[in-house]
């Protein structure tokens, strides 16, 4: 299906399109290893970050939590990809799939790995991780049972179930957004 709407250039951008443009490309997205294009040849912004200059006061809130869930939890690499990849599974999410794939493979993850998670596998998983990939399952079917709360709040604490449901519900965000401006 083609997109329902075309990526804005920088040209086009209004003055607060153009703030948030600006701080989506020099934050912390586009510091270090760069696993995925954050733009397109024209300098459009690819994926979410585009859909999000078409409310930039909706989109800025939106980025900064991107960026807090992203670079500033307790979660690790390995959590925090596997909890994303299990969301864009789930959501049937080509382009978080495509952003995060790598990013979890410079984290150690193998292509069995990937296999498993696309296929919402989380037995495959040791320990915390386990028990992040079951806590993101329960997430996405609506709530945690006491055990699985009990098991997640043991492992990563009442923060990092906390931290863990923002994610869940930030990238279930964008799979939907992507998914009704059919972003591929």
């Amino acid at each position: 299906m083609p997109p329902r709407v075309r990526g804005l250039a920088p040209a086009e951008l209004t003055t607060e399109q153009s703030a948030l443009y600006t701080a989506i490309t020099s934050g912390p997205r586009s510091r270090g290893p760069q696993h995925f294009a954050l733009s397109a040849p024209d300098g459009s912004l690819r994926g979410p970050f585009d859909l999000m200059l078409r409310s930039p006061a909706v989109g800025a809130a939106q980025q900064e939590l991107g960026a807090a869930i992203r670079y500033r939890t307790a979660l690790t690499d390995r959590q925090r990809e596997l909890a994303i990849l299990l969301v864009a599974a789930r959501w049937d999410s080509a382009f978080e799939r495509e952003s995060h794939e790598p990013v979890a493979l410079a984290a150690g993850f193998s292509d069995d790995d990937l296999r498993a998670i696309r296929a919402q596998d989380v037995s495959v998983f040791g320990d915390d991780e386990h028990i992040v990939g079951v806590t993101v399952s329960a997430l996405l079917d609506g709530d945690l049972s006491d055990d699985e709360w009990g098991a997640a709040s043991a492992a990563l604490g009442p923060e990092g179930v906390y931290e863990l449901t923002a994610l869940v519900g930030y990238y279930g965000t964008l799979a939907l957004q992507l998914r009704v401006f059919r972003v591929g």
